[in-house]
């Protein structure tokens, strides 16, 4: 078991834009892509944390959208998951274009404001794609032996449409459908029964989602007792 990550010792760094070579590609989902990348220099981030890929055409112009990182802190690449969406200017192409051995521009970490410390007992309220930092803070979690410290609610349509579903049901994430009905829990967003009692002795919350998402989670975390002051919110948009 490895100790407690020293993760104020993790000092803010300057970014920089550096290159990354695309290690793998899959697609975990119908709309998704996951790509590992390895950097030409990797610093070292906290979960939650993300990264800026930025595309350039032969003219010159060029095009960036932030991702989640859903690495844990001691892996050696970086992994990101992209939502494909309709005309999406960068989305589509890394989903459809980007082949293994293709280099990327990439730029972090950043964000240090939704990051967690692995040593402050947490909450993540994630919806779809907005697992991704949920991922890479449970990855800590397990990694240090104190997967107590953090309870994660990950909220999907249905079996089938929520990236790593299955790697999140196996850490001990609570899943919630909105869309099925699966082992006698009826398709509902999550309740107030169910969340409040995942809420005893925790100090901070993370939600990230959809901006619609975003707003139910931060205001049922309030009505569990929550102090607005404990919950960081993360929401994003059809940008693609």
């Amino acid at each position: 078991m490895s100790a407690i990550d020293p993760m104020d010792a993790v000092a803010a760094r300057p970014t920089a834009w550096t290159e990354a070579r695309v290690v793998e590609v899959d697609r975990p989902t119908a709309d998704t892509v996951r790509l590992r990348l390895e950097p030409d220099e990797r610093q070292r981030h906290r979960p939650g944390q993300h990264y800026l890929v930025r595309l350039r055409a032969p003219d010159g112009y060029t095009a960036q959208r932030s991702y989640s990182l859903a690495s844990d802190p001691d892996d050696a690449l970086l992994e990101l998951l992209v939502e494909r969406l309709p005309d999406g200017e960068v989305s589509e192409f890394l989903a459809e274009v980007l082949e293994v051995g293709d280099v990327l521009e990439v730029r972090g970490p950043l964000g240090r404001w939704f990051a967690w410390d692995t040593t402050t007992p947490a909450l993540c309220l994630v919806g779809g794609t907005g697992v991704v930092p949920a991922v890479s803070m449970q990855r800590a979690a397990v990694r240090l032996g104190r997967s107590d410290l953090l309870r994660v609610v990950a909220v999907g349509r249905a079996p089938g449409h929520l990236p790593y579903a299955e790697e999140l049901a196996a850490a001990g994430a609570t899943l919630a459908w909105t869309r099925a009905n699966v082992d006698g829990r009826r398709a509902a967003a999550p309740t107030r029964a169910e969340v409040t009692p995942l809420l005893e002795g925790v100090e901070v919350a993370f939600v990230c989602g959809s901006a619609r998402f975003a707003s139910y989670a931060e205001t049922l975390l309030q009505e569990c007792g929550l102090a607005p002051d404990a919950i960081r919110v993360e929401r994003f948009g059809p940008t693609g």
